[in-house]
């Protein structure tokens, strides 16, 4: 099976796996036990607390570690609003953002919370300005996805957050797709909350990280947990945080090498379907596009067919987020983008990883064109 479907998961690194190995026999010990061996531990955590906090150039007492983006989205967008309500009950997300974070607006707006859902510019951006005149007196926080995951649109969160800033509105970002890949300063972005998951940057699954500014008032979902200062129960997974921290060292060590990379891999897949004069329209950032996800319709085709031919013909792609698209929908940040439902069916995702090689791209570009004449003849027939 070649595997192009990096920004759903990643195979954990060999350097990771090691870690992941010596933490879990060396350092086993429960953070929070009062003895040395718990001490040590807790030094650890500590340490890996510190990496990320220096790499989102963030203060260290806001770091906590969850069990990935999802859990992280919940938590800081849910407990930012409820802290806040006293001083308004208006918040704003972009449609097309991750499922997570869909539902748990989905979830304050049944609680009393007033919930407007911005729609995204052709190019998949949201501009500050569209984001100012959706501005209310009681508006209170503002999500916005850092780079879509369907398309890979990567929007100027500093605009947007010195907007927010000046305004005293608090400012949620989904850095899942981009962790690892970008650079990201949440002091320089007046980024109030950030998600990130160990399992998209090579590091192991059901590990993440949720950032909350510590001068902003917040209030936990459940009273009286001990671990990670109250903000989630459950004792801390310090084996998969200290192989993720070491996936993100990695990653960040060769960021730059990785996008030129992937760039390149892009562009072959591109070239080879236009070589086998395969129909389809390329959805992206003309401007700012994270070149690791290449999103691609071909018309008339539904990218759900498309995806489950070429399964069966050994090329694993995608047709969005795999937190979502069980629900055979069509794609929501392709509907924001103003594409009709028909349109927004035909999605389907191609993204690329460190391990990727050219010949295998070369490859898949010939399962792809089979999976779409496979398809297209039904169509037809």
């Amino acid at each position: 099976m070649i595997y192009l479907d990096y920004a759903a998961t990643t195979p954990m690194s060999d350097h990771a796996l090691s870690t992941y190995g010596d933490v879990a026999q060396n350092y086993f010990a429960n953070t929070m036990s009062p003895h040395d061996s718990g001490t040590r531990a807790r030094r650890l955590l500590d340490y890996c607390r510190s990496q990320v906090a220096d790499r989102l150039h963030a203060d260290v007492n806001g770091i906590y570690f969850t069990s990935g983006g999802s859990e992280s989205n919940q938590l800081a967008i849910e407990g930012l609003a409820r802290a806040h309500a006293d001083k308004g009950k208006h918040l704003i997300m972009v449609a097309g953002e991750h499922s997570s974070i869909v539902s748990t607006f989905e979830k304050l707006r049944r609680e009393g919370f007033s919930v407007t859902s911005l729609p995204r510019n052709r190019d998949g951006e949201i501009e500050a300005e569209r984001i100012e005149r959706a501005i209310r007196n009681d508006t209170i926080l503002v999500s916005i996805d850092h780079v879509n995951s369907e398309v890979g649109t990567i929007q100027n969160i500093e605009a947007i957050g010195n907007l927010l800033q000046k305004r005293k509105i608090l400012l949620h970002c989904d850095a899942v797709q981009s962790y690892g890949k970008l650079p990201i300063d949440v002091v320089a972005m007046h980024v109030t909350s950030l998600s990130v998951s160990s399992h998209k940057i090579y590091g192991p699954k059901g590990v993440g990280v949720c950032y909350i500014d510590p001068n902003a008032a917040y209030l936990p979902l459940l009273p009286g947990v001990a671990h990670e200062k109250g903000i989630r129960p459950g004792t801390v997974n310090l084996p998969g945080i200290a192989a993720f921290v070491t996936a993100s060292q990695d990653c960040y060590g060769d960021a730059k090498g990785m996008l030129q990379h992937v760039a390149h891999l892009r562009a072959l897949f591109v070239e080879e379907l236009k070589r086998r004069d395969i129909p389809f329209v390329i959805e992206e950032s003309k401007r700012s596009q994270l070149p690791h996800i290449l999103a691609l319709r071909v018309k008339g085709a539904e990218g759900q067919q498309i995806m489950l031919e070429a399964s069966r013909l050994g090329l694993a792609v995608a047709t969005g987020s795999a937190c979502s698209t069980g629900a055979h929908q069509p794609s929501g940040t392709l509907l924001s983008m103003g594409r009709t439902e028909d349109e927004a069916r035909e999605l389907v995702r191609i993204s690329f990883g460190e391990k990727t090689a050219e010949s295998e791209v070369i490859e898949a570009g010939g399962l792809f064109t089979a999976a779409v004449n496979k398809v297209m003849g039904k169509i037809h027939s």
